[in-house]
């Protein structure tokens, strides 16, 4: 009985303080996933598989179950134990990235996967971008470390990382690493001269490694069949998404009317915006993208409010962070971007994507909570 009692004071508690606007928002984007995965999985599962139809549904409903747990967890941790228990999370996940060349799994040509028993093809990268975020925070935000000193110290650990992906390869989660890092380097007040440099030599580097690295074949295609529509099967799954857009219109095909999930590969993930737009058009689209600005609205609205620098700092990457995935998965829906294999937020299939969305979300419901008890 006062096992329950305490429960009970912990969870009211936790409902009082948090941000409920923020937290529902969080909650039905997850729900449209879940609802996009049932409509869009089914007949792969029947076709690929020869199984239940509703095979990836449900993976995916224990995904997000999963989600929801974690967000609960992060949410509900003092500040304080927060940071803490994140540079142990960041260290974890940055000894899992190391052990990827050695122990991980191949799949078409890149090793960025590790097969553990209650999450198989776990990529570890996608973890470690939520603690990566406060770990540079900290590092910004210390003043025992000169400004100098803070960004070198922060730009050798984006070093050692990028390494790591590049390695895999994995040249979309490199860049989106790359964002995420000068995103705080420009907040925390940098020169703009300093920054444009280090942007000036990312550039020079990403491109000798495209020209001149063979292991980066595969990139200059995808770059070359952007440009050239004749060319390349990258190409063929792009203008497949594009096509399917466009058929689909204002109002869309109808629920299971779409082609393109039988058509493209890993459609219900990497084009899952394109397979939305087909069955239900452009304006469900359009209403999904409304759900995440309001999202980023409401999270800098909090920002504008605080005072602790460490805190701003890591609600602004977390909430770039998404944004930047997102804008990057639907530039390559919309044949604006060469195709990076980048899932959508909170609503593209895959147990590691979920995960990570979930811890994102979890740091941003505890940063934006109410102080008081």
């Amino acid at each position: 009985m006062q096992i329950d009692n305490l429960f009970y004071k912990f969870y009211y508690k936790w409902w009082k303080n948090i941000d409920k606007p923020i937290l529902i928002l969080v909650v039905l984007l997850f729900t449209i996933g879940l609802f996009f995965s049932l409509v869009s999985t089914s007949l792969i599962a029947s076709d690929k598989l020869d199984t239940n139809s509703y095979f990836f549904f449900f993976k995916h409903l224990i995904y997000v179950l999963m989600g929801i747990i974690i967000i609960f967890i992060f949410s509900s941790l003092e500040t304080n134990k927060l940071l803490k228990y994140s540079i142990i999370l960041f260290l974890i996940s940055i000894l899992s990235l190391v052990l990827v060349p050695v122990i991980g799994v191949e799949v078409k040509g890149s090793k960025r996967w590790i097969d553990l028993f209650f999450l198989p093809r776990f990529q570890p990268i996608e973890v470690l971008k939520p603690f990566l975020i406060i770990i540079l925070a900290i590092i910004f935000c210390n003043n025992r470390l000169n400004i100098i000193t803070k960004y070198l110290f922060s730009a050798f650990l984006i070093s050692i990382i990028s390494l790591l992906l590049i390695i895999q390869p994995d040249i979309g989660q490199t860049l989106l690493v790359v964002f995420s890092w000068a995103v705080l380097i420009f907040t925390s007040g940098i020169n703009i001269y300093f920054l444009f440099a280090i942007f000036l030599l990312g550039l020079f580097l990403l491109t000798y490694l495209i020209i001149y690295v063979p292991k980066f074949d595969y990139i200059q295609g995808r770059i070359f069949s952007f440009f050239n529509r004749e060319t390349g099967s990258h190409n063929f799954q792009s203008d497949k998404a594009i096509d399917s857009i466009t058929s689909g219109g204002f109002f869309g095909k109808g629920i299971g009317e779409g082609t393109l999930k039988n058509r493209v590969p890993e459609a219900h993930t990497d084009y899952i915006i394109s397979v939305i737009s087909e069955e239900f058009g452009v304006v469900a689209i359009m209403i999904i993208l409304l759900l995440f600005l309001i999202l980023i609205y409401m999270v800098f609205k909090k920002i504008r409010f605080e005072n602790d620098d460490m805190i701003k700092l890591i609600l602004i990457g977390s909430i770039s962070l998404i944004l930047m995935q997102a804008t990057i998965h639907i530039g390559v829906n919309i044949r604006l971007l060469p195709t990076t294999g980048m899932t959508l937020p909170f609503l593209s299939y895959g147990g590691s994507s979920i995960v990570s969305t979930s811890i994102l979300a979890g740091i941003i419901l505890n940063l934006t909570k109410r102080k008081i008890n």
